[in-house]
């Protein structure tokens, strides 16, 4: 039975086809979400290991050493039974800092570009022997089914094939990106393939050869070949290097590195593949000794190796024989393409950037994927030379021995990533040498060339069957001088921090520094250089959108996290090592000065609460500690903050966020120069001044005057060596006011006991002149007489006047709380007040300008500020020629209001200034003025907690005219719903 190459040319292409088909439905989104991401999916993905060993090599194997085969199986299994110790710390590192290979976790663990570049160099070495096997495979099988056909010819196409369906798998993608749901979803369906057809051949065989299970265990008891493979005891070395092998590739090989780490949908899914993994390898490994003796009772014509056709061709089933080659194809064709796509990927960033860093160019991805698909090329055609030239002189077994034996010598560098912090990149790179060397002696070379040029070069023939003491011996050799190297050679302090953050519960300790650039709209100035501006905007913001960060950020402790947050997502674009170097040397830190910044607690108290659930024993008690201190400081009834030596804000507690109303997710992290101006002009002074208490001090807020005590303690010493200060914030309002309302009540005490003694003394006898005065008008008829009667009471009338002021006055001071107050209009008491004043004679000869803008208010009681203004504007109109233009002109400056009366007359001497607000002082001639109406007004603008400035002569006025100017706290409108709401301009 055979079928004609175009048949089988057809049917292989019908099938990729296929495969491409469901992977671009499913990133259409045709495929609902949750089927795609559904852990089942990504167990059978996992399926991709098995690769053509599934279908070919596991007979081959099962007929030469028994049940030897299952090794091959049970090492990895036993890898996914220790997911929690094993997978889960590479899966966090990976996740955290999207590590898409083992080159980029060496790579990035020991801070060294040669690290991963030796990782890669190694890999690729040993997965040409893997991809050759699956050419090897594709290329006998075809040549079985069409016995005219030539295995080159057939490998050649096949490669050309995997070419063609890997670019459009998997390097049309960003480098990077998202997992490739469609690959994920094609590879998922190849596993499936290669399961039902190796489960439907071997119950074909038991039902169709043997009868069943009974038949089966009848020609078992009857068989005549003997030596049975399945006799021998599973004691050997072989096989215990077979088992080490598969147990560390799951963390070796690129392929299952790819799929395991970068394709996980979720921690939950590595979980349920930790079981289903391996009961999905126990359901493969079921028919292969059914095959085996198939193959024997059926005498089929091949070599055990291709039983799975042979079989096929003995029971002369065609539709059989095309389902066996299609799942020998499917695993052939999956391997290929995730291990060429993640090896494709670790050449790029270890090897081709390292050479070629990027450049500034308009559409950097689309160079990426370029050289992506380039590599991709060239790693499939070295694999069909390795085939041409090796690969097809050697059986599967001898392949997979060379390609896991290979990729071995990684496997101590991969553990210490997580269990060995001591490790360095000199002991990595060393160990690696020296087992790599003995891989290449010992295997490599022997299993590579004629026994016959070996001899010639005084090199070993290695027996297949002793390979195993050279797979042990280089592992031996690589982690005796790995440890000997790292215990002798000094680790950086690099390597130091990137150990601890990837060590188990270890916990990194970041450096509190100050970046070059002062907000992310710099970062993308930087960034230009090297990415380019398109590509710089483009990571930016997509680093902000991951941190959910505002588009323009410019808090201190933000931009260090998306600094990391950059050097991640570049991590996944182009390796940790030039993702690195990017970073650096664009968005590097400030000079240390000093001893240098403290340790960035929000970084550590991050990962601390991230860890709080996996903390036990001393660890768990000490955080609980931690906690309670930290709840202890947040909820203190006294406000108080932690500043840094750097101005940067470490901690705001929940009473400093009811006394500014600022929240302490919009101030931690930033610098003090990023409050509101009043706080911040308030606490730096404090902070940067050598005081450590400062008393009642008076801040104008949303109309009203506040008045705080601050308190200041500063962090140092042997457990605090970086520095800060611990600032206490005491809310004095309502103590200033009381102490207020105290003095004003003993000064109106004072007063008006004055003032009642004058009254009592002055008055009485005033009266009675005043009556006299009278009396003499009534008395006589003398015009000089009736004038010195007029005079007298005229006299008699002003101390009246006088002594009624001084009352008005004592009562001036009813001190009502600023609490009680309401807002008041300045534009409205103004013009109330120059209604009044324009009612004398002289009032109505100038004129008045009323400059106040409407919005200008204050809180305060208006019928005294309209007092205050009456005041000003009477003074100032005594004061004015006729004709003269007295202008009332306000303003807000921050959160004062600036209220000016200007007037045009003589001014106020100098020597006269500093008196004007005294009681009975005036400027003004007899008869014209009590010396009251200044210091009332004096009195009402302190009551409002504002202050009063007299400049006289005005300069833009002449040589004359008086500037009065009032300074108010403002209210807004809109304080008290930004109040309701919390927000502070």
């Amino acid at each position: 039975m055979s079928f004609s190459l175009t048949t089988l040319i057809l049917v292989s292409f019908g099938y990729l086809l296929l495969l491409f088909g469901i992977a671009h439905i499913t990133e259409r989104g045709i495929i609902p979400k949750r089927w795609v991401r559904h852990p089942v999916v990504y167990v059978l993905s996992l399926g991709v290991y098995a690769g053509t060993w599934a279908v070919y090599g596991a007979v081959g194997m099962a007929g030469e050493f028994g049940f030897g085969f299952i090794a091959y199986y049970i090492g990895i299994s036993g890898a996914f039974l220790l997911a929690p110790v094993l997978l889960n710390p590479v899966l966090r590192i990976g996740r955290a800092y999207q590590l898409t290979s083992l080159a980029d976790l060496f790579a990035f663990r020991y801070r060294s570009q040669w690290a991963g570049t030796l990782v890669t160099l190694l890999s690729a070495a040993a997965i040409l022997s893997l991809l050759s096997m699956q050419i090897k495979a594709v290329a006998d099988s075809a040549a079985l089914l069409s016995p005219h056909t030539s295995p080159r010819m057939v490998g050649i196409l096949f490669s050309v094939a995997m070419i063609l369906f890997t670019v459009l798998f998997g390097a049309r993608h960003e480098q990077g990106g998202d997992s490739h749901q469609g690959l994920v979803i094609a590879i998922a369906f190849d596993s499936l393939v290669k399961l039902s057809a190796l489960l439907l051949l071997g119950a074909v065989l038991l039902y169709s050869v043997f009868g069943g299970l009974s038949g089966l265990d009848q020609w078992l008891a009857s068989t005549s070949y003997s030596p049975s493979p399945f006799s021998q005891q599973l004691n050997d070395g072989g096989w215990r290097a077979l088992m080490l092998m598969s147990f560390s590739a799951v963390l070796v090989l690129p392929h299952m590195y790819h799929m395991v780490f970068s394709e996980n949908p979720s921690p939950k899914a590595l979980a349920k593949a930790s079981w289903g993994l391996p009961l999905y390898l126990f359901l493969l490994s079921l028919p292969v000794p059914i095959i085996l003796w198939g193959g024997i009772a059926l005498e089929a014509p091949t070599t055990a190796s291709f039983y799975a056709l042979g079989t096929t061709f003995s029971l002369n089933s065609p539709a059989l024989t095309l389902v066996m080659y299609i799942a020998g194809l499917s695993a052939a064709s999956g391997l290929m393409i995730v291990s060429t796509l993640a090896l494709a990927g670790m050449v790029l960033n270890h090897v081709v950037l390292p050479l070629r860093p990027p450049r500034e160019q308009s559409n950097i991805y689309s160079w990426l994927r370029w050289v992506k698909r380039l590599l991709v090329a060239i790693i499939i055609f070295a694999s069909l030379l390795f085939y041409d030239w090796v690969g097809s002189r050697l059986d599967f077994s001898t392949l997979g021995i060379l390609a896991l034996s290979g990729a071995l010598q990684l496997l101590p560098g991969a553990l210490a990533v997580i269990y060995w912090p001591e490790g360095n990149r000199k002991g990595l790179i060393a160990g690696l040498l020296a087992g790599a060397g003995v891989w290449i002696l010992g295997l490599v070379l022997p299993f590579s060339y004629a026994p016959d040029l070996l001899h010639r070069l005084g090199l070993p023939v290695v027996d297949p069957s002793n390979s195993h003491i050279y797979v042990f011996a280089s592992l031996t050799l690589n982690v005796v001088v790995f440890a000997l190297v790292s215990l002798l050679s000094r680790t950086s302090n690099e390597e130091s921090s990137a150990a601890q953050a990837c060590s188990l519960g270890a916990l990194s300790r970041p450096r509190r520094r100050e970046l070059l650039s002062g907000s992310s709209e710099e970062f993308k100035q930087q960034l230009a250089k090297p990415l380019g501006i398109a590509v710089a905007q483009r990571e930016i913001d997509r680093a902000l959108t991951q941190l959910r960060l505002p588009p323009v950020e410019y808090r201190p402790y933000q931009l260090r996290r998306l600094r990391d947050q950059i050097e991640v997502n570049l991590s996944g674009l182009m390796g940790p090592s030039v993702a690195q170097d990017i970073v650096k040397h664009h968005l590097g830190f400030k000079p240390q000065a000093g001893r240098g910044s403290g340790q960035d607690i929000h970084y550590i108290e991050k990962a601390l609460g991230d860890y709080q659930s996996q903390l036990t024993g001393l660890a768990g008690e000490l955080d609980n500690l931690r906690r309670h201190y930290r709840q202890t400081l947040q909820n203190l009834p006294i406000a108080a903050c932690s500043v840094g030596d750097d101005g940067e804000i470490l901690m705001w507690n929940h009473a400093m966020e009811r006394i500014t109303g600022i929240a302490a997710d919009d101030v931690v992290g930033a610098r003090l120069n990023a409050l509101p101006d009043q706080w911040n002009e308030m606490l730096d002074d404090f902070v940067s001044g050598e005081e450590l208490h400062r008393h009642k001090h008076r801040l104008d807020m949303k109309g009203r005057p506040r008045w705080f005590n601050l308190h200041k303690s500063t962090l140092s010493g042997p457990d605090h060596p970086e520095g800060g200060n611990v600032v206490l914030v005491e809310d004095q309002t309502e103590t200033r006011l009381l102490e207020d309302e105290l003095m004003h009540s003993e000064r109106l005490a004072s007063v008006g006991r004055l003032a009642a003694g004058v009254a009592h003394e002055v008055g009485n006898p005033v009266t009675g002149i005043s009556s006299l005065a009278q009396n003499l008008k009534l008395e006589t008829d003398n015009p000089d007489i009736l004038q010195t009667a007029d005079q007298i009471q005229q006299q008699t009338r002003r101390i009246s006047r006088i002594l009624q002021s001084l009352m008005n006055f004592a009562r001036s001071g009813n001190h009502a709380q600023a609490n009680r107050y309401e807002p008041a209009v300045i534009r409205r008491c103004v013009d109330e007040s120059i209604n009044l004043v324009s009612l004398s004679g002289k009032g109505r000869s100038l004129n008045y300008q009323n400059d106040c803008p409407e919005d200008l208010m204050v809180l305060g009681d208006e019928q005294r500020l309209v007092q205050v203004f009456v005041n000003l504007l009477a003074n100032s109109r005594d004061a004015s020629p006729e004709g003269s233009t007295i202008r009332v002109s306000g303003k807000r400056e921050a959160y004062s209001a600036i209220i000016e009366v200007i007037d045009e007359g003589d001014g106020i001497p100098a020597d006269q200034l500093d008196h004007i607000f005294e009681p009975f002082y005036t400027t003004k001639g007899p008869n014209q003025g009590t010396g009251l109406g200044l210091a009332l007004v004096y009195s009402i603008v302190e009551e409002h907690y504002g202050n009063i400035q007299v400049e006289s002569p005005v300069s833009d006025a002449g040589q004359g005219g008086t500037c009065i100017r009032l300074k108010l706290p403002a209210y807004e409108i809109e304080d008290d719903a930004q109040e309701r709401s919390g927000i502070v301009d």
